[in-house]
């Protein structure tokens, strides 16, 4: 069981590196591509099937906080939200504001901070 949580962990990381990889890449000229609304759904979903997990899990192994991760889960909805309109926008040619851009990848960044820095 604990190799496949790592596999999902692994995907969860690769879905972070989608959204902020491609904003950082993109800070002279923000805008959300469609592979960021791919990385906000890969992280989505590899994210719930972990927390899933964690009652499977051995007890040494994850020491879960249902708080943080509630509040890591609220910040993915809306990060998906975002990118699925940016993803919307940059199909149809529009404009997307810069505005939308870096709350994609700033929401995104936050939610590895606290994933990372919140014991």
């Amino acid at each position: 069981m604990e190799i496949l949580y790592s596999i999902f962990v692994f995907l969860h990381v690769v879905g972070a590196a989608m959204i902020v990889g491609i904003w950082i890449g993109n800070m002279k000229k923000p805008t959300v591509h469609p592979r960021q609304f791919d990385g906000a759904m890969l992280q989505l979903i590899t994210g719930v099937i972990m927390m899933g997990l964690i009652p499977a899990m051995p007890d040494d192994f994850t020491d879960p906080n249902y708080i943080k991760l509630g509040i890591k889960l609220v910040i993915a909805l809306v990060v998906g939200v975002l990118a699925f309109i940016g993803r919307r926008k940059y199909k149809a040619n529009e404009p997307i504001s810069t505005g939308l851009a870096h709350a994609v990848g700033g929401l995104a960044l936050l939610n590895i901070a606290l994933a990372t820095l919140w014991n």
